[in-house]
């Protein structure tokens, strides 16, 4: 029954005319094969499911979505944003680790201390930051990979370990700390005082165990969906240095292949799934962080000054960024730009709100 309220509500919402649904009835329906290489228990399945509703029910069945979760279709980033590119693969979820090897600047995510909240995050990320972005993959990419859009995987990335409370950067020194192979984490740990460490993340769990690694820089579902506490990971600081976004690659001949009609039916699919993602980690983190403690682990949250020291003593990778990343001061202007941006217009909503 609220399958069919909704698929109601969706469609009258929504202007189908001529060419879409004359398809709908007629034709054979467009066909849209999205991948995630993670489980139905992952935000990114939520955003798929949300995306696949709507654009079914808001085209009235002119286009047809096929989910496809783990490695079915293909096992890493290069090789699912390949098959974007190719078009054997229609819509793929990256991290910005999966992608950076083909767009190395959207790296500019995982520099730390720039958005200070979700309420920025969320603001940024819903508006031309993201055409920027998505410009610069199309031009590098041969008009090929689309960016749609870009949520959230994950919550927030902080500093969690097995030996004690972080509380300022002086207290990561010494700390083995385990990044992925790519050049920026390990620059923001190194500034930070620890040692940058990369190992693969099925080993991450044993690695705890046998002291290869003593932290991680992790959002906390997947610290527990991992059980990582289990090996010995108990101190959790939330200085929240990077919104763990979640980047939407879509075929650009699939898209631009589309009319009007169902490529707006397709663009507000993305805004739905993006708020899906962007809510779904909040949900999550709350039986989580309950877990975490209930089992014994110690949760600390910086103070203002406290964080501010962290970001002081991060700004080098900044810099490092600039310099290392090609289109690295392009996309680092435009997302500070929109971080200002929405700093003000929150300021603004503030005043409004609060009095």
């Amino acid at each position: 029954m609220l399958k069919h309220l909704f698929t109601a509500a969706t469609f009258a919402a929504t202007t189908l005319t001529g060419g879409a649904a004359f398809a709908a009835a007629h034709g054979d329906p467009i066909k849209i094969v999205a991948t995630a290489n993670s489980n139905e228990a992952d935000e990114d399945y939520a955003g798929l499911i949300v995306f696949k509703d709507y654009v079914e029910a808001a085209s009235n069945g002119a286009i047809e979505v096929e989910i496809y979760m783990g490695t079915q279709l293909c096992s890493t980033g290069a090789e699912c944003i390949e098959g974007v590119a190719e078009g054997s693969i229609d819509v793929y979820i990256s991290t910005s680790g999966g992608a950076a090897g083909i767009f190395p600047y959207v790296q500019v995510l995982d520099l730390p201390y720039l958005m200070a909240n979700d309420r920025i995050a969320e603001k940024v990320l819903t508006g031309d930051f993201v055409r920027t972005m998505r410009n610069m993959a199309l031009e590098d990419s041969d008009n090929t990979v689309r960016l749609m859009t870009i949520g959230n995987t994950g919550g927030w990335r902080n500093f969690a370990n097995t030996k004690r409370r972080i509380t300022s950067p002086a207290d990561m020194e010494g700390l083995k700390i385990r990044t992925v192979v790519a050049d920026l984490p390990q620059e923001l740990v190194k500034a930070l005082g620890a040692a940058p460490t990369p190992i693969p993340w099925p080993e991450l769990f044993t690695s705890f165990q046998t002291g290869v690694v003593d932290g991680s820089k992790n959002g906390i579902t997947d610290i527990m969906g991992m059980k990582f506490p289990d090996a010995g990971l108990q101190y959790v600081t939330l200085d929240g240095h990077a919104y763990m976004g979640a980047l939407w690659w879509m075929s650009n001949e699939k898209f631009m292949g589309m009319d009007d009609d169902m490529k707006r039916v397709v663009v507000d699919g993305f805004y739905a799934l993006q708020q899906a993602t962007f809510a779904a980690p909040k949900r999550g983190a709350i039986q989580a962080y309950a877990d975490f403690v209930e089992g014994g682990g110690d949760i600390y949250v910086p103070s203002p000054d406290e964080k501010a020291a962290f970001a002081e003593a991060a700004k080098p990778v900044q810099d490092w960024f600039r310099a290392n990343v090609d289109g690295g001061d392009k996309i680092l202007d435009a997302l500070i730009s929109a971080v200002a941006q929405a700093e003000a217009e929150l300021a603004s909503d503030y005043g409004a709100d609060l009095q």
